[in-house]
């Protein structure tokens, strides 16, 4: 099939201008066939009474087209406005003939008669010719040289979709996915609907060369979206998503820039709107601290902070990189809001007291939100000392600091790996929240609360990443236990919920953020697999893609996580957040200790304290969990065969 893509790089004068000429032809084509059909055969008519009707219509036609503006519709689109913007062409083209004759001496009848059936013919080539060359256009080039996908989604948006991938080389569309029975086996934009539960759906979609699907779908609630992604993630091809269609239309994305399907996709629900007042009530025209402000969970803490228009927003962060980052970041969004925010960027670590009290005395603090801490558990399991002094006496060290300001709300950002741990990073972090729970006794005029959550999605050093690139390099995906589960929550979900949480605080609680159903982590390594159009390969699939191998788990890593330490919990105001009631720490005696720990630490070297035996003696249920046996070798995931344990 020839390719009209010299034709499409004419500019539009010269485009106008062949549809001009075209149908004045047809024009004149359609006069004639009229008067035959009206004569009921050939008329013996005068040259000259041909020549003056023939120049007469191929002047008329294009003369009303131009004034009704039908030649600034664009082909390629085939709208219903073309077709009714031919009818009217068509008909008022049609009552001028007809005017014509009369004056010229024809019958009213005769007239009519002809104007009409001028109408209806000319309308008919016009509709034919339109759709000709709507074809021609949007069979731009061979298909066998683009991809051939399908589209999910048979709506306005997939539609509109369709006549955008028509228009390239690189994209040529085959069939309609959708749910929606009434439209089963029809025909859609000239593509075939089928149904994800077609028996012979993969043959079919296969048959045509299908190699990838396109989700069309923007207005779908997130629940939906993933039970969507669950049926296409069982089919051999590769699922992705397309930009939003208003960015598309108005050019502000390409349909080059097609996004792998999400994690949040594959594990969103839908969202909560956050309580009114909530957000507001501690930051609002407020002096706010932020520690770690360049982490995953800090960054965002400053992105929603910043939005609801503090006073004064201090970011504390120890990495110099990280608080340039979030600088650069901040500036320009502080200024979009109208510069009424003081932003101040502090380099410094919440283990250095002295820097701690220089900051809240310079700066009017009233929030704490503290979110820095060491968090990768196989690293704190070889640095134990060294989580010790960061996670638990920095925190101590915060928030005396805090408590000495007269802050009013003091916000520790704690993990579901601080019930029951395993690991010297969650028993730190258990240490961390007997500190503020103690405190919130002993500074009753400061509000001391704090908020446990599990992982986050696409944090620094989290599965997700790490799956992705093992993927994109030819796996093996390497898990650690194919038993493994874990919560997971969007970022600027569970930041929102810290927000509303610490609102709702009354000093010394335990707010747990409801993270859904637990996710094992074999599963959503399939999936991943699966919606990038690869297979799992395993014994049963020698030919597959790519292999999961199970590594072991690491030191102090646990294969299930909890939330709550005990039962007593009681729901608040917002559904997704629970309040908890646990055991404390006796002040005095916990102070002591974290002060004969400091002073250790800074005068005779983290070597001398026996980090797992202080742990052992404040943290309740805190064991040390071996790692996988040495030497033993790592087997590759069977699925659906019994699994290895530890």
């Amino acid at each position: 099939m020839p390719s009209f893509s010299k034709l499409e790089a004419l500019p539009r004068s010269a485009k106008t201008a062949i549809l001009v000429a075209n149908d004045s032809l047809m024009a004149a084509a359609a006069v004639w066939v009229a008067v035959l059909l009206r004569a009921g055969g050939v008329p013996v008519l005068p040259g000259l009474y041909v020549a003056i009707v023939t120049v007469l219509v191929m002047l008329l036609v294009p003369a009303v087209a131009l004034v009704f503006g039908y030649y600034r519709l664009v082909l390629r689109f085939g709208t219903p406005t073309l077709v009714a913007r031919s009818a009217l062409v068509s008909g008022i083209s049609g009552v001028i003939l007809g005017a014509v004759g009369w004056y010229g001496g024809t019958t009213l009848m005769r007239a009519l008669g002809l104007a009409a059936v001028f109408a209806l013919v000319l309308f008919s080539a016009f509709v034919l010719s339109r759709a000709c060359a709507h074809y021609l256009l949007t069979r731009n080039g061979d298909v066998r040289q683009g991809v051939v996908v399908a589209i999910y989604g048979a709506g306005a948006a997939g539609q509109q979709l369709v006549a955008m991938l028509r228009r390239t080389a690189e994209y040529h569309p085959a069939f309609f996915l959708d749910d929606a029975p009434g439209i089963h086996g029809r025909m859609v934009e000239g593509l075939p609907v089928l149904a994800l539960g077609d028996a012979k759906l993969v043959e079919r979609l296969q048959s045509k060369g299908v190699r990838q699907i396109y989700l069309a779908i923007p207005s779908l609630k997130a629940t939906r979206r993933r039970e969507i992604l669950e049926s296409l993630g069982a089919l051999p091809f590769h699922v992705r998503s397309v930009p939003a269609l208003p960015e598309l239309m108005e050019g502000g994305a390409k349909l080059d820039q097609l996004t792998e399907i999400s994690i949040e996709d594959l594990l969103g629900r839908d969202p909560v709107p956050p309580l009114p007042g909530l957000l507001e009530k501690c930051i609002r025209g407020k002096g706010v601290l932020i520690t770690g402000g360049g982490g995953s969970i800090g960054s965002e803490l400053c992105r929603q902070v910043l939005a609801l228009r503090p006073r004064e927003l201090v970011v504390l962060e120890r990495s110099e990189f990280a608080l340039y980052l979030i600088e650069q970041e901040l500036l320009p969004l502080g200024a979009a809001l109208g510069g009424v925010t003081e932003l101040r960027f502090q380099l410094g670590s919440v283990t250095d007291a002295p820097r701690l009290q220089r900051i809240f005395a310079e700066f009017d603090i009233d929030t704490v939100y503290h979110a820095a801490a060491y968090k990768h558990v196989p690293i704190v399991e070889r640095n134990p000392a060294e989580g010790l002094r960061n996670n638990a006496l920095g925190t101590w060290k915060l928030a005396r600091a805090a408590a000495a300001a007269g802050v009013g709300h003091f916000v520790l950002i704690s993990t579901d790996k601080a019930v029951r741990p395993t690991n010297v990073m969650g028993a730190t972090k258990r240490v961390a929240e007997l500190v503020v729970q103690a405190l919130a006794d002993e500074y009753p005029e400061s509000v001391f609360s704090m908020v446990r959550f599990g992982n986050v999605l696409d944090s620094s050093g989290s599965v997700v990443p790490l799956f992705r690139k093992q993927i994109e390099s030819g796996g093996p995906i390497t898990l650690t236990h194919p038993e493994v589960t874990r919560f997971f929550m969007t970022i600027p979900e569970a930041v929102q919920l810290v927000i509303q949480a610490g609102a709702m605080a009354r000093g010394g609680e335990v707010f747990v953020l409801d993270m859904g159903v637990p996710v094992k982590i074999l599963d959503l390594a399939v999936n991943m697999v699966r919606l990038s159009g690869l297979k799992v390969r395993d014994s049963a699939n020698p030919q597959g893609d790519i292999a999961i191998e199970v590594t072991g788990l690491r030191p102090g890593e646990k294969l299930y996580e909890e939330l709550m330490i005990g039962g007593d919990v009681s729901g608040t105001e917002h559904p997704r957040i629970l309040r908890a009631q646990e055991g404390k720490a006796d002040w005095k005696r916990l102070e002591h200790e974290l002060e004969s720990l400091d002073r250790t630490m800074r005068e005779g070297g983290a070597a001398q304290v026996d980090v797992p035996e202080v742990l052992g003696r404040w943290v309740a249920g805190y064991r040390q969990q071996e790692a996988w046996p040495a030497g033993r070798a790592a087997p590759v995931i069977e699925l659906g065969a019994a699994r290895p344990t530890a």
